[in-house]
């Protein structure tokens, strides 16, 4: 251990820590904008300035290791004053319209300033040219709110393994693009949103689609349903101030219903169906003969991701719809036959974690009903902001119930939103189909559960049938256990991939942490956690024994992997690069 002085506090920490990781553990608060444990330690931003005895002039706390005897001071009149002007160089190229700022009330550099005592920005000087990029319809850019912390570019190289984000021109000129300066929509960018969870100002957000949504629920000749993926019922309470993973499934029905929604739907219920094609799909491609290893399309990351770096195995994933797009299907289908509605009256709305969501919204090949199956999506931030401009309080809400048919939902479904739920899901129902007249298949997969940016491997036997499978969450993960693949160093049967670290519940389109982005492996924990419990609470905890599920298909689809359920719930995805081309290992 390293004995050192911090603030006339005698400290212990392990060879290796920094300055900035020793200060935080013992309790002692230094500002940063640039820091990302274990992700980004560049002293970027130079707000961890320090005072270390001994050395010529302050230096960065993040960069900078301890060693024995070392004494350091971190609030000494001339490290207030170089945070300060730090502090004051940054907010003078700032675009300062903070009361509009999708970040408002939850931006750091607001909050440095309030820390600090910046009432006025004395300095003035040349401003960067503004650049702003909506083309996506998934993620919004604005390079003029942007402080060059870097935080969006090392996660999308060191986590996520893209790079689709660097660094260009020198100096005054530097700013965070594309390469070549295109746009995110033209980029091999996967539109995950993980940068928009790290990104400390409103530089980089969801693309806001609450406006359209207003409109349509104030537009009577419009039925207006909603849909809510599973792990928004785990992450909607943080922004009203309750804890980490808080289940607020009742209370978010009920501010939903308070919104305008005519039917307020679960995507659970999208998962179930999701299941029933799925495990028919492996389930045939191990009998009859199919790409193996099958591998799930239920995050729209992932997939673009695929369609750019991996195109050569585009056949190997599952040709199913995500819930998402399957219950938008059978909205605009199933639903407008059973409720009398001409479907082109009809508007979805999606509720998802995900940024990537809204791009696959608008995928073409998302119109197998005749129409769009979803019209808008809503991150889970967005729906916070919307029940705030309603005036909804929703720790005050009473607990309220999902609307039927589309409403109902099993625990398998519900863990669809944590890395291995789709996994698990799967092997439920196929255990059941693969072993008839067992008295109790098996339900819980423990072996297939995951963690944030974990690969994770187990063998399971269904039936006599052993089934070699995978679970990666993270596209950092994801491409390097491809990359195995694609050279024949593993072997599996089923695969399953979400583009985000923690699965859905990490999602770019989630609450940025009360204690910002540095919490966010303690708060993925703790919803993977709850949805895990209310799996548990459920009754009914196997897709295939959902009865709105079997009355689906009594009534509408036949059977599972029918012609009718093909067409409408089944899809196709497309090479976006030249095959062969390949990525860059992550560095991570």
């Amino acid at each position: 251990m390293i004995q050192l002085t911090i603030d006339r506090r005698p400290v212990s920490v392990e060879p290796g820590t920094t300055v900035l990781e020793a200060a935080r553990q013992n309790g002692i608060h230094i500002p940063t904008l640039c820091y990302l444990k274990d992700i980004n330690k560049i002293g970027a931003c130079r707000m961890c300035l320090v005072e270390v005895e001994g050395a010529r002039g302050l230096q960065t706390a993040c960069t900078v290791p301890c060693t024995d005897g070392m004494v350091v001071h971190t609030n000494t009149p001339a490290v207030r004053e170089a945070r300060k002007l730090v502090l004051e160089l940054l907010l003078s190229d700032h675009n300062i319209e903070c009361p509009t700022c999708l970040r408002a009330g939850n931006c750091e550099l607001m909050q440095l300033a309030q820390e600090m005592g910046v009432r006025t920005v004395p300095l003035r000087g040349a401003h960067h040219e503004a650049h702003r990029d909506v083309a996506s319809g998934a993620i919004a850019v604005d390079s003029s709110k942007c402080v060059l912390c870097q935080r969006c570019v090392a996660v999308c190289r060191e986590v996520q393994g893209v790079s689709a984000i660097a660094v260009t021109g020198r100096g005054f000129e530097s700013r965070v693009s594309p390469f070549f300066g295109v746009s995110l929509n033209d980029a091999a960018c996967a539109l995950c949103g993980q940068c928009t969870v790290v990104c400390p100002t409103g530089a980089l957000t969801e693309y806001d689609e609450t406006e359209a949504v207003w409109r349509a629920l104030l537009d009577p000749g419009k039925h207006v349903i909603v849909q809510t993926a599973p792990a928004v019922r785990v992450q909607i309470g943080e922004p009203f101030g309750l804890q980490p993973g808080a289940i607020s499934t009742g209370k978010m029905v009920a501010g939903l219903r308070r919104l305008g929604f005519d039917q307020v739907f679960d995507t659970v219920f999208g998962a179930d169906l999701t299941i029933m094609e799925e495990a028919t799909e492996l389930i045939q491609r191990l009998q009859k003969g199919g790409p193996l290893p099958l591998i799930t399309s239920c995050s729209p990351g992932w997939v673009k991701y695929a369609e750019h770096f991996f195109p050569e195995m585009l056949e190997n994933l599952s040709t199913c719809k995500s819930p998402q797009q399957m219950f938008g299907a059978m909205a605009k289908t199933y639903y407008a036959e059973k409720a009398g509605i001409d479907p082109a009256d009809i508007v979805v709305v999606s509720v998802m974690p995900c940024t990537a969501k809204k791009f696959e919204a608008n995928r073409p090949e998302m119109r197998a009903s005749g129409y769009q199956d979803v019209d808008y999506v809503l991150t889970t931030r967005e729906l916070a902001r919307m029940f705030r401009q309603a005036g909804i309080d929703l720790t005050s809400l009473p607990e309220e119930e999902f609307d039927t048919p589309l409403g109902l939902g099993t625990g398998a479904g519900t863990i669809f939103g944590t890395t291995g739920g789709v996994m698990e899901a799967a092997l439920r129902t196929a255990a059941a189909w693969l072993e008839p007249g067992s008295p109790s298949p098996k339900i819980e997969f423990e072996e297939v559960r995951g963690i944030p940016f974990q690969v994770r491997e187990a063998t399971v036997t269904l039936n006599g049938v052993t089934l070699n499978v995978a679970v990666a969450n993270g596209l950092g993960a994801a491409g390097w256990l491809m990359e195995q693949v694609s050279k024949g160093l593993k072997n599996y049967h089923f695969i399953e991939i979400m583009g985000c670290p923690g699965g859905c519940i990490g999602g770019g389109g989630q609450p940025i942490p009360a204690k910002g982005p540095n919490a966010l492996d303690e708060v993925r924990l703790a919803r993977i956690a709850s949805l895990y419990t209310i799996d548990e609470r459920m009754t009914i905890r196997r897709s295939h024994e959902n009865p709105a599920i079997q009355q689906l298909y009594a009534e509408y689809l036949g059977q599972p992997g029918s012609e009718r359920a093909h067409h409408l719930l089944h899809t196709h995805y497309q090479a976006r690069v030249p095959a062969g081309i390949r990525r860059q290992q992550p560095a991570r």
